[in-house]
């Protein structure tokens, strides 16, 4: 076999029947070879940067490596900001770039880059195969290290000539996994933080996207339950944990429900679970971390006491770690703190009785009409982002994609056709509802054509706000209110754009509109469709202020 037929050999090992990509001549072998692959499904995205973001959120959604593949120069470095979006929010993505023969690298040559420099900074890892004989083990290698552990994405590099030439194959040899146990110090520091729960008159458990990676969920529930622990989540644990849950209080950080932050601000315990304490989640380091104590549990050891020093740390599975602290029975009941709890939800209950359209109010409405079926939802980047985390109720893991370490303009549309993709490609009935914001979707909205080409029945709400909405709150915070490029004055007809490429498209400006346009578009579950929702300005509440304790919030004239 030539190297490019030994990669769909290795694609075909590894389980993956879908791939995302773009064409070019140093990884046209490759495209060759997929032709005679019945089993592996290539989707020709309209940009390369969307076939990372496209990977990703199949990834998101099945749990799998995701795999996109690019030519060399423009091509790879197109999936760059995809690349940085999976490595920050440790989602498992292998991808596979073309790249000028071996005899012609460091010569400048036509669409040479060297993209293992670019991209080390934002990968598990990168390889440049220069050796055939390495091909097929790299490859492997290459599947193996965006899984293990903290999950993430890998960049192998493959000159043409390489993809062309025959190359040695084996069968891999069968490698049986031993689970080592914890050793005698790891036993001692789960004993400390158990006795510190038990001790604990104000704890609060932080859900991290760690928890849907470690498919952890169920084993969190059981955990919460068994301590009676309050629960708040970062927005990359949001489905880790049903919203529905008596012990859920909703989204937490820098835009969190009011009743979460309170939470977090009062506790005396602080029980972190595959979350790394970024600064949108704390606000003011120096104040979260005032007369608290914290647990941090995490797959990374490089995570514990990165951010949040002197916390008794347990780095290592989820699940393994959760069953040695549930050993322990509670000493006491937590009344009292879950009494000033329930004062905090009742009094920051928000009012969705309104007069007018408001994406609140439409998320709510999306929220009621959507309880109990089978949908995902996919968001931008921007104020709408914030409005889902607060206002939809996602119940299960592995349906909620967004991007949020990086916080990629653009990732919602091309997540969510990957996510399609997956779904349609296990044969089930879940569909995907994508929220973006007039900005973003500028940024990536041409993906519309590859959901129309394959009928991908996505749901697909557009924000127009005229406005860059964000960067006009923040303007409004901290920049004296002098609104500078961020206002879209230009009436651009969103409706007839998306009408361009075939989709079913509403336009509405009214709740009712707005409430019969989902309906419809609900209802035909077999095709795309685009709903332009026009609102007015406003700001996403609640938002901390800066440089303040996290249930410190900014007052909006």
């Amino acid at each position: 076999m030539n190297g490019a037929q030994i990669i769909v050999k290795i694609l075909e090992e590894q389980g993956i029947d879908t791939l995302f990509g773009y064409p070019g001549g140093m990884i046209l072998p490759l495209y060759d070879a997929l032709y005679d692959a019945k089993d592996i499904k290539q989707i020709l995205v309209t940009h390369e940067q969307n076939a990372a973001h496209a990977a990703d959120g199949y990834a998101r959604a099945t749990g799998k490596v995701g795999v996109c593949i690019a030519t060399s120069g423009p091509g790879a470095t197109n999936l760059v900001t995809g690349i940085a979006t999976a490595f920050m929010d440790s989602i498992p993505v292998v991808a596979i770039t073309g790249q000028v023969d071996t005899g012609l690298l460091g010569r400048d040559s036509f669409q040479e880059t060297d993209i293992l420099d670019v991209t080390m900074p934002i990968t598990k890892h990168n390889y440049k195969v220069k050796n055939p004989a390495k091909l097929a083990e790299t490859l492997r290698d290459a599947f193996k290290i965006a899984k293990k552990g903290r999950p993430g994405p890998v960049l192998v590099d493959i000159p043409r000539d390489i993809l062309l030439n025959e190359a040695p194959y084996h069968k891999p040899d069968e490698v049986s996994a031993k689970n080592a146990e914890p050793d005698a110090d790891f036993k001692i520091c789960a004993a400390e933080a158990a006795e510190v729960i038990c001790q604990a008159e104000r704890p609060v458990i932080i859900v991290g996207g760690g928890v849907v990676s470690a498919n952890a969920s169920k084993e969190v529930i059981a955990f919460a339950e068994h301590f009676d622990l309050p629960i708040v989540y970062t927005l990359m644990g949001i489905g880790g944990v049903p919203r529905s849950h008596k012990n859920v209080l909703g989204f937490a950080g820098m835009h969190g429900k009011k009743a979460a932050n309170n939470a977090i601000a009062n506790a005396d315990l602080v029980i972190s679970l595959g979350s790394r304490f970024a600064d949108r989640q704390t606000g003011n380091l120096s104040k979260y971390t005032v007369e608290t104590k914290f647990i941090h549990i995490d797959i990374d050891p490089a995570e514990i006491d990165k951010n949040i020093a002197s916390s008794i740390g347990l780095a290592g599975n989820m699940k393994k770690i959760l069953a040695m602290l549930m050993s322990r029975s509670p000493l006491h009941k937590l009344d009292k703190w879950w009494e000033t709890i329930r004062s905090w939800k009742s009094e920051y209950a928000y009012d969705y009785a309104v007069n007018r359209l408001t994406l609140p109010w439409a998320l709510n409405h999306i929220a009621r009409a959507t309880a109990g079926k089978e949908f995902a939802f996919a968001t931008d980047v921007g104020q709408h982002q914030m409005w889902c985390a607060l206002h939809l109720r996602v119940e299960e893991p592995r349906t909620w994609f967004t991007s949020g370490g990086l916080g990629t303009m653009g990732f919602g549309l091309p997540a969510a056709m990957g996510a399609q993709v997956a779904y349609v490609n296990s044969g089930s009935k879940r569909r995907v509802i994508h929220v973006a914001g007039d900005g973003g979707i500028k940024m990536t909205g041409n993906e519309y054509y590859t959901i129309a080409r394959l009928n991908l029945p996505i749901i697909s709400i557009i924000v127009n706000n005229r406005s860059l909405g964000m960067i006009r709150q923040l303007q409004n915070v901290y920049y004296n209110e002098r609104y500078i490029a961020c206002e879209l004055d230009y009436d651009m007809d969103y409706a007839g754009y998306a009408k361009s490429f075939g989709i079913n498209t509403f336009n509405v400006s009214t709740s009712d509109e707005f409430a019969d346009a989902f309906a419809k578009a609900v209802a035909e579950e077999d095709k795309p469709h685009v709903i332009v929702v026009n609102l007015h300005r406003s700001f996403v509440e609640p938002m901390i202020k800066g440089g303040a304790k996290i249930n410190e919030f900014v007052d909006f004239k």
